[in-house]
């Protein structure tokens, strides 16, 4: 596996780290559990500068991960283009 494909899985994986995260705050008995916590831990630093500069709708809808998700994808894209372009 190529340096490029590396960083593509790792931002898959924690892309899906990010979903299973949003999906457990529906349950909150399930964020409180042994994987709750441990998503917590992993996701939250990444996710607070977004939750701090971009407003829930209505105090309610929290849409901070979907630009937290955008903003990855396009981290690891451009960083995948660059390694192609001095590799």
């Amino acid at each position: 596996m190529d340096i490029a494909g590396l960083i593509l899985t790792l931002s898959q994986i924690y892309t899906y780290m990010i979903i299973a995260y949003v999906l457990l705050s529906w349950l909150p008995s399930l964020r409180e559990s042994f994987i709750g916590e441990l998503l917590s831990k992993l996701v939250e630093p990444y996710l607070a500068p977004f939750r701090r500069f971009i407003p829930s709708i209505g105090g309610v809808i929290d849409i901070s991960p979907i630009v937290a998700l955008f903003a990855l994808r396009f981290v690891a894209l451009g960083l995948i283009s660059v390694i192609e372009m001095i590799v």
